[in-house]
């Protein structure tokens, strides 16, 4: 639907160009969102700083019902195309993604962008924090809302998306037996995985999709701190990221997925991290990643589903 693709990354100083340069279609959106258990509220420390310029993106409001009660699934098209139309989002318009932790929940808006063929999108590595950090101007006033566009409905890439019954038919099959079944990689904590810590949303058990591999979301990121001694993150060089990969499925896997030869899906909690993998993945150029929109907390709510620990 877009234009050439966009740099996956940019860094806060090449945003500032950007922004600087005059160019007419630029869209910053702030996609923060925290886990059910903390207190902390997205949208208003949004309003009380944020980008010049920057509009709120909801994940949980631009998203489609739950038969679960689920949030931030997938939107369909049209929901997608009239969000970006009240957001001020053209076809041709360079959407870049940010949030507060410095990589969180910003690749999983840009997977929904890139998703809806919306290729012109990028997410700013180290997010608000980088930002602030590196001495770029904030807003504290009142945002202007932004003047409405029309956005034609998007094609939608329906190989990026699992559902549940494709993940419990691929659970059937032991990857290292079956070169044909995918590889499940769960961002979650390793803890929790392997079903020796809670999960935070409460009465949902803990464990993991059986034959999937534990790919903590954090291994792809590089931690930092801010001069005030804030914790933010950036994505890791894509030789560290390798590294990651590869102690999680192993080297001859890990090349598989590298050259397509071996499909890979990401799954998390809810499927926001999951979203690290996805684009921690397509940093190595692997373009066919999908993502399990329901992520445990949809495959754990099931009764008939197979928890291992």
């Amino acid at each position: 639907m877009s234009s050439a693709a966009a740099p996956l990354l940019l860094s806060p100083a090449q945003v500032n160009d950007i922004t600087k340069s005059g160019a007419k279609s630029i869209s910053l959106l702030d996609s923060t969102w925290f886990m059910p258990n903390s207190p902390r509220n997205a949208k208003q420390e949004f309003l009380g700083r944020r980008i010049p310029g920057s509009q709120f993106l909801d994940l949980d409001d631009i998203a489609s019902p739950s038969e679960l009660g689920l949030k931030h699934m997938m939107p369909d098209r049209q929901t997608f195309s009239l969000a970006c139309g009240r957001l001020g989002i053209s076809p041709s318009t360079h959407v870049i993604i940010y949030d507060t932790h410095g990589v969180f929940s910003a690749p999983r808006a840009l997977f929904m962008f890139r998703t809806f063929g919306h290729q012109n999108s990028s997410i700013i590595d180290g997010g608000l924090p980088r930002w602030i950090d590196e001495g770029l101007p904030v807003e504290t006033a009142s945002p202007t809302g932004p003047q409405p566009t029309a956005y034609a409905l998007p094609d939608f890439d329906g190989n990026s998306i699992r559902s549940y019954d494709q993940i419990v038919s691929n659970s059937q099959f032991d990857p290292s037996v079956e070169p044909k079944s995918e590889i499940v990689l769960d961002a979650r904590p390793k803890g929790r995985f392997m079903g020796s810590d809670p999960e935070p949303r409460p009465g949902l058990s803990s464990g993991h999709i059986p034959h999937s591999f534990s790919l903590t979301f954090n291994l792809f990121l590089e931690k930092h701190k801010t001069q005030d001694g804030k914790d933010y993150s950036t994505f890791l060089p894509p030789s560290e990221i390798r590294k990651a990969l590869e102690n999680a499925v192993g080297p001859v896997e890990t090349e598989k997925i590298i050259q397509g030869e071996r499909s890979v899906v990401a799954s998390c909690g809810s499927g926001m991290t999951a979203g690290v993998l996805w684009l921690g993945l397509q940093l190595l150029g692997v373009k066919q990643v999908g993502l399990y929109d329901e992520s445990w907390t949809g495959y754990a709510m099931r009764p008939s589903s197979q928890i291992q620990k």
